[in-house]
């Protein structure tokens, strides 16, 4: 049968090529570990070490970029074993990153990050979990044929929903924007994406979702809301101090996934 080549378009980016056998294959390269089924991609450096500190986390492996190393952290949490991982930050790397876990054997992921809000009724700290994200990076590109955005999985979605309304935690469902720029995110840009219905923007949901799809593992993601885009100025609004509500939205994400994982 003759080679199937992928249509030429007006950017290579919209060249999508559906060849399942890449030139590199991570199942091919990486073999498998003894390694959680279950993780979480926690966005929260300070969370990942205050919790692993505390619950006496162990190094099982780590991941390797040009950065240095990316442990891969195992903790006990409900008599269940639980991966924690930083995916790492941007659509290329977290997409990276998660491929080589799914290759080493976890197979469930909730994903605990923050979002800038481009609405202003949601106030610091409020849960968003994302239906959809807007594909405003290249590399779900790759992944997925062209389109607008990408759904996130149903039944990962499901998961963390049942776990915050177990909770009573207040919440917003709807879309992100994941942008690789955020040097970038116009006025014009933040209009337009809030006229198609997004919440807030981030850079990695839009690659995970397109990832996790074409593996075939459920992913969902946890965001809680960070800085202000939806006024005339940007409102840093401190964010990153925001320190119990990480660690909060990363006990959710791991009660979601070990739900997922069962």
């Amino acid at each position: 049968m003759a080679e199937t080549r992928p249509a030429q378009g007006s950017a290579p980016i919209l060249e999508f090529d559906p060849t399942r056998q890449a030139v590199i294959e991570p199942s091919v390269v990486i073999k498998p570990r003894d390694v959680p089924v279950c993780a979480v991609l926690c966005f929260f450096q300070d969370v990942i070490e205050r919790v692993v500190r505390e619950h006496h986390g162990r190094e099982v492996m780590h991941l390797r970029s040009e950065i240095g190393d990316n442990p891969i952290y195992e903790i006990q949490y409900r008599d269940r074993r639980l991966a924690i991982v930083h995916p790492g930050v941007g659509a290329p790397l977290a997409a990276g990153f998660l491929e080589e876990l799914i290759a080493l054997g976890c197979r469930a992921f909730v994903a605990a990050g923050g979002a800038g809000v481009l609405v202003p009724e949601l106030a610091m700290g409020h849960v968003i979990v994302p239906t959809a994200a807007i594909r405003d990076e290249g590399t779900s590109y790759h992944y997925l044929p062209p389109g607008r955005e990408v759904e996130a999985d149903a039944v990962s979605v499901a998961a963390i929903v049942a776990t915050l309304e177990r909770h009573k935690v207040p919440f917003v469902m709807g879309k992100t924007w994941t942008t690789d720029a955020l040097y970038r995110e116009t006025r014009i840009k933040v209009e337009q994406r809030v006229a198609e219905g997004c919440l807030a923007v981030e850079m990695e949901a839009a690659a995970c979702f397109a990832v996790a799809s074409f593996r075939g593992v459920p992913f969902g993601q946890l965001l809680y809301a960070g800085d202000d885009l939806s006024g005339e100025q940007w409102d840093n609004r401190d964010w990153i101090g925001h320190a119990s509500g990480r660690e909060k939205l990363f006990w959710l994400a791991a009660e979601s996934v070990l739900a997922l994982g069962q």
